[in-house]
């Protein structure tokens, strides 16, 4: 459990907000079927893929606003509201809201990133009608009762205090305030128990008004759908509501927010007294919008995305210091990170952290081989493919298509452009990436003076 700018694309691919809907098909996908995109007179986009062969169907609300867009006052509240939109609207209670999707044998949940916060459900193909009207009502016209604000207060306090006993999930947050400081990207999601105690009913609804407005959100569906039924139950649902009658301002897909700083090899250290240690290295990435983005793919594969990748060969295979060794990348719309991850004994953090380091400036100064660029590729292809077996995951690819990317990229032209991945083009990124200043975060039985900076 990113606010639209005026330097990004329009919803309607123009300046100009369009008057009436408007409607277009964007592809016809021989691993899936076809998908349309309507764009309502709000702003509010529509996107869906029909897949006959499926039973069941997707449904997803994704708001372009995230913990970045917070103040440092605020943070925490994207995620506050996240939990706040399931307990009530003036139509349905808390209890109205899961049992009428449970009686049906559906899912639903949400969840908040650093730039977006998406609402879905999965239910079998007739009870699409049910899912549509049950999530634009609490996205549209949730009560943010005080009494459930101060429940849910109590919750997300406990949700912190959990995750917080959870150190291989802590240190990724750790290692974000490494890299990042105090720029947005490098807070916690949930905020911290002093920036959502204060939180007011009044600063959690001002936001709630200001930020869920139509060019900001798209609406996805995929499975056994007709477009034009969805986009007809979504218009019954919202009618009425701040979502039908919002400002049609074109919405962009870069927000305008404050560059991430440039990283000089930040370390933090938590203290905790643990059996095992977690670590993660690493680096400023690049942007989702990068091109490369398909290269850093391959590379991250290469490094640490698979059993036969260099660092888990060599840490967990060959020297048996670790269970758990993997690198993975994070993008942005202005950047993203690249880090290395392992948990082991506090006795071999040392020599972890010394082979993860010689792994890196190796594939920096020699880059990779011919043979690791074709196995790269392969899983990079696989992973596309095989993450794309179910409805969740289509619908997933149809919003951050729309308002990540502003485009849909069919699949045979994803798997066409890692194919077109050279050496030469992983071994020039993986120079400029991994020779920069490494940053680092710790938790275990250490303090910050064991792991001195630079």
């Amino acid at each position: 459990m990113t606010p639209p700018s005026s330097n990004g694309a329009s919803a309607s691919g123009s300046g100009t907000p369009p008057t009436r809907a408007v409607t277009r098909t964007l592809t016809s996908d021989p691993l899936g079927g076809t998908v349309r995109r309507t764009v309502l007179p709000s702003g509010l986009r529509v996107i869906t893929e029909s897949i006959p062969a499926m039973r069941s169907v997707s449904f997803g609300i994704w708001v372009s606003v995230g913990s970045r867009d917070e103040t440092g006052a605020q943070a925490g509240v994207s995620h506050f509201l996240e939990h706040l939109l399931f307990k009530g609207t003036n139509r349905r209670s808390a209890l109205d809201i899961s049992a009428e999707i449970e009686a049906v044998g559906g899912e639903t949940n949400a969840f908040t990133t650093k730039e977006y916060t998406c609402y879905y459900a999965r239910v079998l193909d007739d009870d699409l009608p049910l899912a549509v009207d049950v999530m634009c009502d609490l996205v549209a016209d949730s009560v943010l009762d005080p009494a459930d604000v101060e429940t849910e207060r109590g919750v997300i306090l406990e949700e912190i205090a959990m995750h917080d006993d959870e150190p291989g999930d802590e240190v990724h947050d750790l290692f974000a305030r490494a890299l990042y400081g105090d720029h947005p990207l490098g807070r916690l999601i949930s905020g911290t128990e002093e920036t959502v105690s204060p939180l007011s009913r009044r600063q959690i609804q001002d936001f709630y008004r200001r930020r869920y407005v139509p060019p900001a959100i798209v609406i996805a569906a995929a499975g056994n759908l007709e477009h034009s039924v969805v986009v007809k139950r979504v218009r019954q649902a919202i009618a009425g509501s701040p979502l039908e009658r919002g400002p049609a301002q074109p919405a962009a897909i870069r927000p305008s927010h404050p560059a991430p700083p440039v990283s000089t090899g930040g370390v933090v250290v938590e203290h905790k007294e643990t059996e095992q240690a977690h670590v993660v290295l690493g680096c400023p990435g690049i942007g989702r919008l990068d091109e490369r983005r398909f290269a850093l793919g391959v590379l991250n594969n290469v490094l640490g995305g698979g059993m036969s990748s260099r660092l888990f060969q060599e840490i967990r295979e060959r020297r048996g210091l670790a269970y758990s060794v993997y690198s993975y990348a994070s993008q942005y719309a202005d950047g993203g990170l690249f880090a290395v991850y392992a948990g082991c004994a506090p006795g071999k953090v040392d020599e972890v952290l010394g082979l993860a380091r010689a792994g890196l400036a190796e594939v920096a100064a020699n880059g990779i081989t011919a043979a690791e660029l074709a196995r790269g590729k392969g899983m990079t292809k696989g992973g596309y493919v095989l993450g794309l077996e179910d409805t969740g995951s289509r619908m997933s690819r149809l919003a951050k298509g729309e308002f990540l990317y502003g485009d849909l990229m069919a699949v045979d032209e994803l798997l066409a452009r890692v194919d077109a991945v050279t050496v030469e083009e992983v071994n020039a990124l993986a120079a400029e990436l991994l020779s920069q200043p490494m940053s680092l975060a710790v938790v275990g039985p250490f303090d910050p003076a064991d792991f001195p900076a630079g």
